[in-house]
């Protein structure tokens, strides 16, 4: 393989790339799979396969383009037409006369002249004569960016209704002073489509943005704003300032179940329902009152999780974690009994890496019941249990034991009487799952410790503790080269002199209207992972441990025994080129 002969891939990314080739059902070239790898040089590939089928290669300056030209042929096209020629990244780039064959072509330049879609579009487009010819993706898509920004045409849409006008309530907020919104104005100004078209494109554009929570609340100036949590990051998406807050507050409430709209002074659950792009999507609500700056009107927060269950890995190797701590969790999970406790703040995809450990161990043969609050995705194969005001966690779990469970998983847990059941149920001879919110893996030993749990529960239970980050990654299309990295910080992350000499450094781009990453210059996570399987070395500190947990001495043992600590595992993330040291920096502290 060329790409081999000439060092643009690894033999041990190209097994990779070939056993996942293997696995799938639909036929696919091997090369677009190998392009797809998170390690691989995309353009290193797409310029392979584009020499080995003979298309030329053209060299883009952005100066020397005719912008003119490139705007009339594009608009010159179908709404539908443009999109899809946006979306394969073709740029138009002249007409050129063709010698031999006596004819004047279109050319245009991308990165894939090999998509069999581009050719069915230029044939649906009317284009009799043209030629594709290859331009790395970068080059190509910021001049696409910059041409052709990218629009939100649900907010264009109701932006344009004239229906989203503000109501008249016959003063100002000013003028009106503390006195309190009339229920049957409001009943009036909620019913408008508009808001109710606003709301329901919040959803759908969360969905497709890949957020996984959206955020809708009051400012100061009494302007609703919608934010979307996007690769754990919050942004703004939209500020609608042409109706009163509370109005959109009550139209989110009233599409959800289990949510009364004129109870605003209580924190209230709730879920909603939607099929989008053909996938059943769950949405969990949850609502909280807020203070205001007039103590007479009261207002709510409101955050929408997003419940994409296709979305949930099925297979651990998924995650795409550390061959390490992968390695020690599948060791964990394949015991017939104990404990694997995942730790790590909200958000760190603790439930979605246990989801996909529960995926591994279920069959036929097994009982699998989970217990948490609230259920987050379903997972099929096991009996999901649901607590409510009848049935807590503590209930939960001692009824559990009458149940004849062979594996659990316990949402969290958050106290002693929870944790001791927990653990009875990993030494009574049942796989056991659950999670705990600590910094890294020893502390979660210390912080069962102060729970109650007694020491020789704790080393005698656990297979493993596993805690989690999600480091976002870089976007392919626009991250760029760290010219001049700083030396001493790198060595302050741990970073060997070695590896600063011989390592690429990456930092997200500046490409406002990048469409692979919409100028986030991030597009996607990565899982990092500190591994600690409980070793006899490691049972011994924890069982011998007098009035306290010596956590630095677990730490100690378990880097000695092999563990990537989170750190060691982000280092490892950013000399693949995948994330930055700026985000490095933002997710896991210095050691």
């Amino acid at each position: 393989m060329q790409l081999l002969k000439s060092g643009d891939i690894s033999v041990l990314h190209a097994r990779e790339a070939v056993d996942l080739w293997e696995k799938q059902k639909e036929s696919e070239m091997l090369w677009r799979v190998l392009a797809r790898h998170p390690r691989v040089d995309r353009d290193a590939v797409f310029r392979t396969a584009a020499s080995t089928y003979a298309f030329p290669a053209e060299a883009i300056d952005p100066d020397a383009i005719n912008t003119a030209f490139v705007k009339q042929t594009v608009e010159s096209l179908t709404p539908d037409q443009q999109d899809r020629m946006l979306a394969f990244r073709l740029l138009p780039l002249r007409h050129q006369e063709d010698a031999q064959r006596g004819i004047k072509k279109l050319v245009f330049a991308t990165h894939d002249p090999m998509k069999p879609e581009a050719f069915r579009l230029m044939q649906e487009a009317g284009v009799q004569h043209f030629e594709l010819r290859y331009a790395p993706e970068a080059e190509v898509a910021d001049l696409l960016d910059e041409l052709f920004p990218r629009r939100n045409e649900y907010l264009e849409r109701i932006e344009a209704d004239e229906s989203a006008q503000a109501f008249d309530f016959g003063a100002s907020y000013e003028e009106q002073g503390s006195r309190l919104i009339d229920e049957d104005q409001l009943e009036a100004e909620i019913n408008r489509s508009a808001l109710i078209n606003l709301f329901e494109a919040t959803l759908v554009e969360g969905v497709r943005a890949g957020a996984s929570d959206v955020h809708i609340f009051p400012n100061e100036q009494r302007q609703t704003e919608f934010h979307m949590r996007v690769d754990g990051v919050l942004k703004l998406w939209h500020t609608q300032d042409k109706v009163h807050p509370e109005s959109m507050l009550a139209v989110v409430k009233d599409r959800c179940m289990n949510v009364d709209r004129f109870d605003r002074d209580a924190a209230q659950d709730g879920y909603i329902q939607r099929n989008v792009d053909n996938k059943l999507i769950r949405f969990r609500v949850s609502i909280l009152p807020i203070a205001t700056a007039d103590r007479e009107v009261k207002s709510e927060s409101i955050v929408i999780r997003i419940l994409d269950d296709s979305k949930v890995f099925t297979d651990l190797s998924a995650i795409n974690l550390h061959p390490t701590a992968l390695k020690r969790f599948e060791k964990a999970v394949s015991q017939p009994h104990g404990m694997v406790i995942m730790t790590g703040p909200t958000g760190s995809g603790k439930s979605t890496t246990l989801a996909a450990a529960l995926h591994g161990v279920i069959s036929p043969q097994r009982n699998v019941l989970t217990v948490e609050d609230p259920v987050e995705y379903i997972i099929r194969g096991a009996r999901q249990i649901k607590l409510g005001p009848r049935l807590n966690l503590e209930s939960a779990l001692r009824s559990i034991l009458r149940h004849d469970p062979d594996v659990v998983m316990v949402g969290e847990m958050r106290d002693r009487p929870t944790a001791e059941l927990a653990i009875k149920l990993a030494n009574t001879g049942h796989l056991t799952f659950s999670t705990l919110h600590t910094n890294d893996a020893p502390s979660a030993v210390s912080r069962l410790f102060k729970m109650g749990v007694e020491p020789f529960l704790i080393g005698y239970a656990i297979n493993l503790v596993v805690a989690q980050r999600l480091l976002r990654k870089l976007c392919p299309t626009c991250r760029e080269v760290e010219s001049n990295p700083d030396r001493v910080l790198l060595r302050e992350l741990g970073f060997t002199d070695e590896e600063i000499a011989g390592m690429t450094l990456y930092r997200a781009g500046h490409s406002p209207n990048c469409r692979t990453c919409g100028g986030q210059g991030y597009k996607g996570r990565q899982a990092i992972a500190e591994a600690l399987y409980f070793s006899r070395a490691i049972r011994h500190l924890i069982v011998e441990a007098g009035s306290s947990i010596d956590e630095d001495a677990i730490r100690d043992t378990a880097i000695a025994e092999g563990m990537l600590t989170l750190q060691a595992s982000a280092r490892e993330v950013v000399k693949r080129g995948e994330s930055s040291i700026d985000e490095m920096i933002r997710v896991v502290s210095t050691e």
